[in-house]
C-alpha cells in the first residue's frame, strides 16, 4: 500500500485513540462501541445481551491486536519528506487485519458523525468527512488487493 509519510502519522494517530476506545471499559456505555459488536439477534434482546456479554471483551481485545499489527506496520515507514509516497508491506496474514481494522475505525467515525447509510446526502465539502472517505477508499484498495489473490 502507498501512503505518505504524514498520512502514515495521522492513521496512526487516529488508530491509537482507536485502540484506547476499544480496550477501555466506559462507565456509560459508548454508542460506537455498541456499533462495533452489534446485536446478533435483534428479534431478541435477551439472547443478544447475553451473546454481548460472553463474546464482546474478546472482540474488542481482538480489534486491538489487529490494530496493533496496522500501528507495527506503519511504524516501519521512514522518510524525511511527509509528503513523498512510500511503500507500506502487507503481508497475506496482515492484510485481514489491516481491512478489520479499517473497517471499524470507519464505524466509529460513522457513529461519531451520525452516518447511517454510505448514501445518505451529506456536504461533500465538510472537512468532517474527509478522514471517514479516505478510509473508506484505502478500504476498498485493500478489498481489491484481496480479490485479487493478493
Amino acid at each position: 500500500m502507498t501512503l505518505t509519510r504524514i498520512e502514515a502519522t495521522h492513521l496512526a494517530e487516529l488508530l491509537g485513540q482507536f485502540a484506547e476506545l476499544v480496550g477501555s471499559s466506559p462507565a456509560i456505555p459508548d454508542p460506537a462501541l455498541e456499533r462495533l459488536t452489534p446485536d446478533v439477534y435483534p428479534e431478541d434482546a435477551e439472547a443478544s445481551r447475553e451473546f454481548r456479554s460472553l463474546t464482546r471483551s474478546d472482540l474488542l481485545r481482538r480489534r486491538a491486536e489487529d490494530a496493533r499489527v496496522v500501528l507495527d506496520g506503519l511504524a516501519a515507514i521512514e522518510h524525511e519528506d511527509e509528503l513523498a509516497p512510500v511503500e507500506v508491506s502487507v503481508d497475506a496474514a496482515q492484510l485481514r487485519a489491516w481491512m478489520r481494522t479499517l473497517a471499524a475505525v470507519r464505524l466509529v467515525i460513522a457513529d461519531r458523525l451520525g452516518i447511517v447509510d454510505d448514501d445518505e446526502d451529506r456536504d461533500p465539502d465538510d472537512p468532517r468527512y474527509g478522514v471517514y472517505d479516505w478510509l473508506g477508499y484505502r478500504l476498498e484498495l485493500l478489498v481489491q488487493t484481496a480479490e485479487q489473490g493478493f
